[in-house]
């Protein structure tokens, strides 16, 4: 083999205010067979995330913001078809964060051997990937739940919400969680546990919901969406209430700075904890996740859910579902 063409997806330009198809490009490109520790990976499956959308604009953050006209990176799984490296044999699937293409040449050391026996390819961009990850490490060293607690997830039916949630259910903890759909609160109640859940797009209150949902308050508030939902569960959090601020989704396209919550006092009265974090902080939590979640997998104690679009072309229309709300559970390209 002398070269491989391959289609990708670059950032033409950055976005102001909710990305559209505009802002991206597909490209083809001609890629040398693989020299040195190279691997050449056919990609199966890529991810799309939120947190990318802090990466398209040109500022600092803790990750570098992507590069105008360059193939967009992130969360990938493939095979293996042609390798230099001693390390990886044609047949090996692995995982890499060189997403957004269907064929990359990448160094070994970026690389991690995945066994597809064990659980679907693309369990290891969700379930037992990034999302899941950030679910276990967010909830149980962040949120601390007790058993008997109440556990408050906004943005529930997502990769990330859907899988605290369930987590928190094996912990002994009440669950209540939003999402934006009939189908998707029927979801976390019928198949993930959920003991109650509030459709947020069709309450007129979410202040009032919150409150009939969680008649005894709110423990730990697993925060996703921010905005409104932070400011009903402060409302609603119990002394010593701990609130773990992984994302705030609503906010990813605000063209100015929304208002912060007009009751941001109570934390003082309440002696709450609130903190942010970055799951790629804690990898010494690795091997225990993978031991936990993949054997509730096996004792069916912990569901998950894909939304999976088909072909490379539309990874920018699948990035852009995810500020509509089109994804039940980890929102995929299946390349």
């Amino acid at each position: 083999m002398t070269t491989i063409t391959s289609r990708e997806v670059h950032l033409r330009s950055r976005p102001h205010g909710l990305p559209s198809a505009d802002n991206f490009a597909l490209v083809e490109t001609e890629l040398p067979a693989p020299a040195g520790d190279q691997v050449l990976i056919r990609n199966r499956f890529i991810s799309v995330d939120p947190y990318m959308r802090g990466r398209m604009r040109d500022t600092r953050s803790y990750t570098p913001p992507f590069g105008l006209d360059e193939p967009l990176t992130g969360g990938a799984v493939g095979e293996v078809i042609s390798s230099a490296s001693e390390e990886f044999d044609a047949g090996d699937f692995v995982l890499h964060m060189l997403g957004w293409r269907e064929y990359a040449l990448a160094e070994a050391r970026g690389l991690t051997k995945v066994d597809p026996s064990l659980a679907p390819l693309q369990s290891y961009l969700g379930v037992l990937g990034m999302p899941g990850v950030t679910a276990y490490v967010g909830l149980l060293d962040i949120g601390e739940p007790q058993p008997g607690e109440t556990v408050f997830v906004s943005g529930a039916a997502g990769a990330v919400g859907a899988q605290v949630c369930q987590i928190a259910k094996i912990k002994g903890c009440r669950v209540v969680g939003t999402a934006g759909s009939a189908a998707k609160t029927r979801w976390l109640e019928e198949v993930a546990g959920v003991d109650a859940t509030i459709n947020y797009k069709e309450t007129s209150n979410l202040r009032r919901a919150l409150k009939q949902a969680c008649p005894d308050g709110i423990d730990v508030y697993f925060e996703n969406v921010g905005g409104a939902h932070l400011e009903a569960a402060l409302q609603y959090m119990n002394n010593w209430g701990r609130i773990v601020v992984c994302g705030m989704i609503s906010q990813y396209n605000a063209t100015a700075a929304p208002p912060g919550p007009a009751n941001l006092v109570l934390m003082i009265g309440r002696r709450l904890r609130m903190q942010g974090f970055i799951v790629s902080d804690h990898p010494e939590r690795r091997d225990d996740f993978v031991r936990d979640v993949s054997g509730w997998m096996k004792e069916g104690r912990l569901k998950w859910e894909e939304t999976v679009f088909e072909g490379i072309e539309r990874a920018p229309e699948a990035f852009i579902g995810l500020f509509h709300g089109e994804n039940l559970g980890k929102m995929l390209v299946k390349v």
